[in-house]
């Protein structure tokens, strides 16, 4: 069995800076793994332990792709090779894009099994690419998933729905977005680190995987950061009734 896990490199969020006209700056932000995917990345791991399974980690992206410090920090928490597509327009890719060039990927890689995804970026979260990449591909596509179990040609996965968790088989080879709660990633030891230099990791032009140009279904018009508002602080003081009285009145008044 042949698993695949997606993974983007994005902005560290506690780096991104608010600047005066709510524009997002991230010349500071250092780079890293997005942490919805570490979430797909343990799952793949977890799957490909307990079925003998060959796990191969796939993202796309700009120059951070080669960056030697993230190569290892996604191949120390389990996969064995890391393959990546990479081209300057990426990094700013929207969904589409993004899923028809992974999806390009995934067909160079032969048989692939099952393909897992984060349900989201990072970044931007648009939650579209899982969704996407089933769809170009062909293939059954979940999203919201909290559970898997491979059973030879079929995975039975759960989902939770509001206040129902729907129980459902998917035939194989499938895409899976599953979600943050689903597990919680290792932490990989010095051991794993080590080793991670060691395993192969591949880079591919959109060239190689045959990807032409796409046109997008959106277009980001602007990302702002949310208006910022003085918070109203009024302190009352007093146990008496008439001090509780003026606080209800208070209360009533912003509801």
């Amino acid at each position: 069995m042949n698993i695949v896990v997606c993974y983007k490199i994005v902005p560290d969020e506690q780096d991104v800076v608010v600047q005066v006209d709510r524009t997002l700056s991230f010349e500071r932000a250092a780079l890293k793994i997005g942490d919805y995917d570490l979430n797909a990345v343990e799952a793949g791991a977890q799957l490909a332990a307990a079925h003998g399974a060959s796990l191969v980690c796939l993202t796309a992206g700009g120059d951070a792709v080669e960056d030697t410090k993230l190569k290892k920090a996604i191949l120390a928490r389990g996969p064995q090779e890391n393959v990546a597509v990479k081209d300057a327009s990426l990094p700013e890719a929207a969904s589409t894009t993004t899923a028809l060039v992974l999806a390009a990927a995934v067909k160079q890689l032969g048989d692939v099994d099952l393909v897992l995804c984060g349900e989201g970026s990072a970044d931007r979260y648009a939650q579209q690419v899982g969704v996407q990449l089933g769809e170009v591909l062909g293939l059954p596509v979940i999203n919201a998933v909290s559970s898997i179990e491979l059973d030879g040609d079929v995975a039975h996965v759960e989902r939770t729905v509001g206040a129902v968790v729907e129980r459902l088989d998917v035939p194989l080879p499938a895409v899976l977005s599953v979600v943050a709660d689903m597990n919680t990633p290792r932490i990989p030891s010095m051991k794993d680190i080590l080793g991670a230099g060691k395993k192969p990791s591949r880079v591919l032009s959109l060239e190689d995987v045959g990807f032409a140009g796409a046109d997008e279904a959106i277009e980001v018009v602007s990302t702002l950061a949310p208006k910022q508002r003085d918070r109203a602080c009024e302190i009352l003081e007093g146990d008496d009734d008439e001090t509780v009285q003026a606080f209800v009145a208070r209360v009533r008044e912003r509801l």
